[in-house]
């Protein structure tokens, strides 16, 4: 899966028709739970009778399979899964304006997301359950808005950093002790590597577009979090000097100077696994759907014989972290009671007695320190779980609003747009959907 934002136009129609939902007199407009009695959660009381319903996406409605497989067989109540057409960010809120809503949801966890579903309003209040102690740091600070709780996180983030392939590494005389420690020793890793072998660098995916931003984001890493908080306020702006000059840096000394395969503006996110298993890029900046890719071709013997993992940040070696829609499952205010008990105890089974089996299942790091990770994960995945901790934020995490910069990045390497008028670009759709959503400030 990607990590798009959603344009700017269908952000902005997804705000007003999630609070044109929220405009139904049954909606809730406080922190309460509708006079829900949050009482202790037993993870496997019986709910004979009970049936819910939970909203995926179309990629993920295989996703909570094992988990709702498990709790009807220890409850007796019913979990339906809807697929959501594409675009799932889009369409979600739509349904949700028609009066529709399920009892739970996969949903972005991000500061940049969660709001389009208003969950002051919509959304249960999951603050004090018994699995939210339990979460790693890094995974405790997601799916909070104004420091509430509204969304279980029942998988990591995905993680940003460096897949490269051992073979072009060694032919290019590198090993681990060359491994940056800055954005600017990666681009010198890549320029050994165009000097010293027949690959390229970088393999680009500018024909998905997506990609493109991350090469961006890891030069943003510096920005503290006053800088954020600023931005989120209108006193900072995306066209600083700082965000301009990483445009820049990418596309003068990366993409200009050769370090990217030849083809970088109609290179493929499919096309950039097979391109570093073959041999033909030394290295890929990606996130973890980039590992997915391998891990659904390869067995784990496979990969560690061929790709390795490092983290990477403007001025350390440090991972990055992307929230996504299968991070987070919210709870929804339906009027029933019993359906919402119900759903915080679906809750509390999957991150608590079925958690093991369920990343045993699924082959995927756990959110919980207490629970270990499973088990025959490829050297690259471990890598992740260990850079996880101390990774920083892509700015889905720490922005109000999440804008489209790959489309703009895009229209740069078509010669469309300059480094300060992607900057701009940026900017407008920022500042655009803030207002929309009536941010302070803008």
């Amino acid at each position: 899966m990607n990590r798009r934002a959603l344009p700017a136009l269908a952000l902005i129609c997804a705000v007003g028709l999630a609070a044109t939902a929220c405009s139904d007199p049954t909606a809730a407009d406080s922190d309460s739970d509708s006079g829900t009695e949050r009482t202790a959660v037993d993870p496997t009381a019986r709910l004979d009778g009970v049936k819910l319903t939970m909203w995926t996406a179309q990629n993920t409605v295989n996703a909570p399979k094992q988990v709702i497989d498990a709790f009807e067989k220890a409850t007796g109540a019913k979990v339906e899964t809807q697929a959501i057409p594409d675009l799932y960010e889009q369409n979600v809120p739509t349904k949700l304006a028609s009066g529709d809503r399920p009892d739970l949801m996969f949903w972005q966890p991000s500061i940049s997301t969660l709001p389009f579903i208003q969950p002051k309003r919509n959304l249960l209040t999951l603050d004090g359950e018994p699995w939210e102690a339990r979460l790693g740091d890094t995974e405790k600070s997601l799916g909070m808005i104004d420091g509430k709780r509204y969304a279980a996180i029942v998988t990591s983030p995905a993680m940003l950093g460096v897949y490269y392939n051992k073979d072009v590494f060694k032919r290019a005389g590198l090993s681990e002790k060359d491994f940056p420690k800055s954005y600017d020793e990666l681009l010198a890793l890549g320029r050994k590597v165009v000097d010293s072998t027949d690959a390229a660098g970088f393999y680009e995916a500018g024909g998905d577009k997506w990609p493109l931003q991350w090469q961006m984001q890891v030069q943003l890493t510096d920005l503290d979090k006053q800088w954020w908080d600023g931005l989120n306020k209108n006193q900072e702006k995306w066209t600083d000097p700082v965000v301009v000059g990483a445009i820049k840096k990418y596309k003068e000394k990366l993409l200009d100077v050769g370090l990217a395969q030849k083809n970088y503006r109609t290179g493929t996110f499919t096309g950039q696994a097979d391109a570093l298993w073959e041999g033909e890029a030394g290295m890929v900046l990606n996130v973890t759907s980039f590992q997915s890719q391998l891990q659904a071709k390869y067995s784990t013997a496979e990969i560690d014989k061929k790709i390795g993992w490092f983290p990477i940040a403007n001025s350390s070696a440090t991972g990055m972290y992307s929230p996504d829609q299968t991070n987070g499952v919210v709870a929804f205010r339906t009027g029933d009671d019993k359906r919402q008990n119900a759903a915080r105890q679906f809750l509390a089974f999957w991150l608590g007695p079925d958690y093991a089996d369920y990343i045993k299942t699924m082959k995927i790091p756990s959110v919980q320190p207490s629970v270990p990770t499973p088990d025959g994960l490829p050297q690259t995945s471990k890598a992740q779980v260990t850079a996880l901790p101390t990774a920083i934020g892509v700015f889905q995490a720490k922005a109000i609003v999440a804008p489209d910069t790959h489309l703009y990045l895009a229209d740069m390497i078509f010669g469309k747009k300059s480094p300060q008028q992607v900057a701009q670009a940026i900017q407008d759709q920022f500042a655009q959907v803030a207002k929309a959503q009536g941010a302070p400030g803008f």
